[in-house]
């Protein structure tokens, strides 16, 4: 009679046995999956990027917000558009307060064909206190070579506002610079010929020589063939008579679209002009005690006025009274243990009463100690 309740038994052991592990099968496979990225999302193509563009012009339509007349290179530039039109006058006798002198620019995308249009940011070149309601007048936009690549003109769109006039005034944002969208029209064409390449070469964004071999691998996996190499631990290079594939276009595209596993590197960022502390879940302490306390000294000086006896050769002076007081808060510490996560040192810390430069300070400590097993980079 015992032996089918001890078959039961056994066979519910198995069967939770059984679930366990495709619990832990699936655990897995969504850390390893939520960890996986497209080469697109690491890499760029080597000659392929952005350029910028630069370019002097003029916004007019201002509500009395431009430049002032002391800023003479506005006057100069009005009086030029002018005469390129047509109309000859003294510089001397333009007012500019509904102009102002701009700095225009631009980036130039990779194969921008002619007539492709751009964003482009308009910023005030002189004492202007608004570009509100401005609109650029025509403006040539020039690239490092000196050649014109594009021509930007329209109106500005602000995310600020500037309201009142002399002391009394209210400003939200910045109100003395503008954008454009699709404001600049490329008139050169400017494409890469990607047909003549034999190498085709991928940058890693951050440098990392796990990350180098995976894409390697990862790329090789799915040509099924030695096509891709690394040799340093940011480039990898295809060969694209090697990859079989038909024109390099498509060889970017497959290549692109292949997931890799990253590995982030341990690293601490301190911004210690704001108190800002960024850290990465990898970062882990080694066995450390952290003590942390305060000292105050407040110096206060009170002003009294000193009267002389009466008939008396004294004067009436004013006598200052320094009052020092020291605070001294009792030391407070925090124990680490081996391999303790960021967690638990911010929790501590937080216990402790640490400010943000506090944290700051401490961090730089721990590092200096031995103790953060991470990058330290302080902005």
């Amino acid at each position: 009679m015992m032996r089918p309740l001890v078959r039961l038994g056994f066979d519910a052991c198995l069967l939770s046995l059984l679930v366990l592990t495709l619990c832990v099968r699936e655990s897995a496979a969504a850390d390893e999956s939520a960890r996986q990225v497209l080469i697109r999302d690491i890499t760029t193509i080597a000659g392929i990027r952005e350029n910028p563009l630069i370019g002097y012009g003029v916004v007019v339509g201002l509500k009395r917000t431009g430049d002032s007349q002391q800023t003479l290179f506005t006057t100069q530039t009005l009086a030029n558009v002018l005469q390129r039109l047509g109309l000859q006058i003294p510089a001397a006798t333009v007012q500019t307060r509904n102009i102002a002198a701009v700095m225009v620019t631009a980036s130039l995308p990779p194969f921008a064909q002619p007539g492709t249009t751009i964003d482009v940011t308009v910023s005030s070149a002189g004492d202007a206190k608004s570009l509100e309601g401005g609109i650029l007048l025509l403006t040539a936009l020039h690239a490092a070579d000196g050649n014109v690549y594009a021509e930007a003109q329209g109106p500005l769109t602000l995310g600020g506002y500037t309201a009142g006039s002399s002391l009394n005034t209210k400003e939200v944002n910045h109100a003395t610079v503008g954008r454009i969208p699709s404001g600049g029209t490329i008139e050169r064409y400017v494409a890469v010929d990607l047909n003549h390449l034999t190498t085709l070469s991928l940058v890693l964004r951050e440098p990392d020589f796990a990350a180098a071999r995976d894409v390697t691998d990862a790329i090789n996996r799915d040509l099924g063939k030695d096509a891709a190499s690394f040799s340093d631990s940011r480039r990898i290079d295809v060969s694209v008579p090697q990859s079989g594939m038909a024109s390099v276009p498509m060889l970017i595209a497959r290549v692109q679209n292949l997931a890799v596993s990253v590995h982030p590197p341990a690293k601490v960022v301190l911004n210690e002009r704001t108190g800002t502390i960024v850290m990465g879940g990898d970062v882990k302490l080694s066995p450390v005690s952290v003590l942390h306390g305060g000292l105050t000294v407040e110096v206060s000086t009170t002003l009294t006025v000193s009267q002389p006896a009466p008939r008396s050769s004294g004067k009436t002076v004013v006598v200052p009274e320094t009052d020092v007081e020291t605070k001294e808060a009792p030391v407070r510490s925090i124990q680490l243990g081996a391999g303790a996560s960021v967690e638990e040192l911010i929790n501590g810390l937080h216990a402790m009463g640490a400010t943000a430069r506090d944290v700051v300070a401490i961090l730089q400590a721990i590092k200096a100690a031995g103790g953060l097993q991470a990058e330290l980079e302080i902005l």
